[in-house]
């Protein structure tokens, strides 16, 4: 599976962006999907995650502000991005297939990363 994640880039605090992250070469399938962002000098954490029937969950930082969503037969994942904050600065990646979903390490497939930059 290739994931391609798209739609970074910079905004104001309190504005929006969307996100999306599209597979290829296989099905998602049944797995779970996944954003997850990495800050300058920090660990890659978990964002949010989606199961393939729609079930999702947050990080408390995120919770309220942000909207993960997916098309299965698209193949696609989003995630939506409201009321955006300087801490929100970071890498976002898209991954899939995990046994774990709050443990950035054990997701099998990765897409490339795109920057969100939020300033004050």
């Amino acid at each position: 599976v290739q994931l391609q994640a798209s739609g970074g880039g910079s905004v104001q605090a309190g504005g929006s962006l969307r996100l999306a992250c599209a597979a290829s070469g296989r099905t998602l399938g049944v797995a779970t999907t996944a954003w997850l962002r990495q800050a300058p000098g920090k660990d890659r954490e978990f964002v949010a995650a989606i199961t393939w029937a729609g079930t999702s969950t947050y990080a408390s930082s995120v919770k309220g502000r942000f909207t993960i969503s997916r098309e299965n037969a698209k193949n696609t994942m989003y995630l939506q991005m409201n009321s955006l904050k300087p801490d929100d600065t970071a890498v976002y990646y898209c991954a899939a297939n995990t046994p774990d979903r709050y443990n950035a390490s054990s997701y099998k497939y990765w897409g490339q990363g795109t920057l969100v930059t939020v300033s004050s």
